[in-house]
Parts: C-alpha cells; structure tokens; sequence
C-alpha cells in the first residue's frame, strides 16, 4: 500500500485534509498550503516525507504556474532592465540582514562553501572558498580585484586583508553595501576595500583579476553575453576570471516555454518554486556546456573547471540547520511564514543537489589571446 499525505501530513485546514485524501496532490499546492500554515510537516516525519515524496505528491504544472509565469516570470526573463534588476534585488536582499545572518552565519556569505572535510564549520569553509578562488586568480599584492555581486563584502574584505589586494565590490542592495562597508573597517582594510551600489553594466575602469560567485545568473538569458562582455572590457590582457554558479539540469533555454518538455518533471517543479519565492529573475541558471559557451563568445578562454556540487549540499545543510537554530528569533521578527519558506527552500535544495537537478561549479578563465602566458605559473610567480 503506497503512502499518503495524512502519513506524513497535520492539517489545521480540516477542508484541505478532506480534499487530499487519497489523493496524490500537486507539490506547488502542498508547499503553499505549508508556508501558509494550513499543513504541517512535524520535525520527526520531514525525512520520511521527502524520501517518499514521488509516491505522496505528483510533480506536474498547475493553473497557479501559469498565471505566475505570464504575470512575473516571463516578463521578467524578457525585460532584465537596470531597474528592474535593482528592484528585484533590492526587494530581496534589502529584506534585513539580520535574516540572511540567521541563515548565512558569521562570514555571512551566500554562495557555496568549500569543504575540506563534511565536519568542517561553515564559516571554515566559507573562508576556505575565498582563499582558494584568490589562488585561482593568483592574486598578489597591490593588485586590483573587482567583485562582481559582491554580498555582503566578506570576499573583498578578506581578499584584501590576507591577500593584500585592492579590491572592489558591487552590488544594488543598500543594505549589503551598509554591513560591507562596516566589516572592511573591522578588518582594517579601509584604506585597501571597498563596496558600493552599483549595477555591473556601469562599473568602467580596469582590473587585475575579477571574480563573480552565483551573482551571473541574475543577470539572465537577455543579458547574457552583455555580462561577459563587460567582463571581458573590464579585465586586463594577462588577468584571470573566476566565476562560480549553479545550475540546473537541462535548462539550456529558461526564456522558451517548450523548455518545460525537456525538464525531468520534479527539477521544473523546483525550478519555478525557486524562481517564484527565492530568486526571482534569475533565470541565467544554466547548464556547465551553456555557460562556457556564452564566456568563450564573449572572448574567454577556460583554464580550469572544477565541480562544487558536493560542497553546495554540504553548505545547504549547514545554512538550513543554522536556520533552524535560529527560528525563534525569525518568527519573532519577520512571521512564521518567513521561516516556513525558507526551511523549505533549503532541505529541498539539498535533496536537489543529491540527486543532480542542482549542480555548483566554478570555472577560472583568462582572455584567450596568443600572446596570454599560458605556461605554469604559481601564486608566488
């Protein structure tokens, strides 16, 4: 006998449990009726649930889906204007960073970590990652890096401080910008760092070495060989480029809506969950073949790939059981929904990674010109 959502399910909606009986509902119905507390999932039955979702929900698209996607998502995927894109952002990043910091932690860095082991701390971990990418860059001192989405400022702070860099941050939250600034003086790098409100597309100068971590797929499909043009403009002729993502599995065209028929039924499910609730036109989510397509058009050549898919479930979990530590203090601040959404969000998108419909890498590339050394070279050359 399969199992059904009363298994695994408390309903405060009495309704809700009388329509859903013996049935295999919908999963964007049952997420929604979770955020909005009309179903419960108690702590006990969350790893039944999921191990046995494909036999509880079904993964298929509803009216809810398309109503979305005509009003927000398309638009969205088309448009990809500097204002738009700074209220997008703005809308979810300026939320408060006391939420993000229930989340993140210390290093209060939202991109995948590092691990060196699965028992290594987050904020370990987080560091790690941003040590590894400025030996990627071969970055030395005195030289300039530009961060492009730069968070919170933890990278251009820390980049600065151990690697004695003079580094730059963009990004178009306020308040991203307001906590940067303030770990750069705690770190006294205030003479070397600095971050500020700024859309990528009007940053102008020259820069030793650039890196962007999970910040290119906001920029979208639209804008996409804009981005690594810009990029390409920005960077010096023997600089390096380091990039890091994630991805989703077969999203080679997000803007067309056939897309959906080459998607494994759960991975669009999750994607538009995703693009819905969590980040909202960041529809440049693209497969690994994809995204270096579009960075060597644009002039680049890849010198090293390395896969972070591991270490993105290991900082899901981290990031969520971190969340939950912390829940009292969410709901008091920002309601339970808040902490419903993103618990979800973030033990969804761990069992994602596991099972490959959300992959994390990171690429390194220099300007591929024949006069670029491309003999060995070591941090300290």
């Amino acid at each position: 006998m399969k199992p059904s959502p009363s298994d695994f399910l408390t309903f405060s909606d009495r309704n809700l449990a009388t329509q859903w009986s013996g049935k295999k509902v919908p999963m964007s119905d049952l997420y929604e009726a979770y955020i909005d507390g009309r179903v419960d999932i108690p702590a006990d039955k969350w790893e039944a649930f999921f191990h046995a979702r494909h036999d509880v929900v079904s993964f298929r698209l509803t009216e809810g889906h398309f109503k979305w996607a005509a009003t927000n998502f398309f638009p969205e995927v088309l448009i990809h204007s500097k204002k738009q894109d700074s209220r997008i952002v703005g809308e979810h990043y300026n939320r408060g960073n006391d939420f993000f910091g229930w989340c993140l932690g210390e290093a209060m860095v939202y991109t995948a970590a590092w691990y060196d082991t699965p028992e290594t701390s987050l904020e370990d971990a987080q560091y790690k990652k941003i040590d590894r990418c400025c030996e990627k860059l071969q970055l030395k001192k005195g030289e300039t890096l530009l961060d492009i989405g730069c968070g919170w400022g933890t990278f251009v702070a820390r980049a600065a401080r151990e690697f004695g860099a003079k580094t730059y941050g963009v990004t178009l939250a306020q308040e991203q910008v307001d906590f940067g600034t303030d770990r750069i003086k705690k770190y006294g790098v205030s003479d070397l760092a600095k971050v500020e409100v700024r859309d990528y597309r009007n940053v102008q100068g020259k820069f030793d070495k650039i890196v962007s971590l999970e910040m290119v797929e906001h920029v979208g499909i639209k804008n996409l060989s804009t981005y690594f043009d810009k990029v390409h403009s920005l960077l010096e002729d023997d600089g390096f480029f380091v990039l890091q993502w994630t991805g989703i599995r077969n999203l080679y065209s997000p803007q067309n809506p056939m897309t959906a028929l080459s998607l494994r039924p759960e991975d669009l499910i999750w994607a538009l969950f995703m693009a819905r609730y969590i980040f909202p036109g960041a529809d440049a989510s693209l497969p690994l073949s994809s995204m270096i397509r579009a960075a060597e058009k644009a002039g680049f050549e890849i010198s090293d790939v390395e896969r972070m898919s591991s270490h993105y479930i290991l900082t899901l979990r981290a990031w969520r059981d971190l969340w939950a530590s912390n829940k009292e203090e969410v709901v008091k601040a920002y309601g339970e929904r808040w902490y419903r959404l993103w618990y979800f969000f973030l033990h969804w998108s761990a069992l994602m990674g596991e099972q490959g419909t959300g992959f994390t890498y990171q690429v390194t590339m220099h300007k591929n010109h024949e006069s670029f050394n491309r003999n060995f070279k070591t941090r300290s050359s």
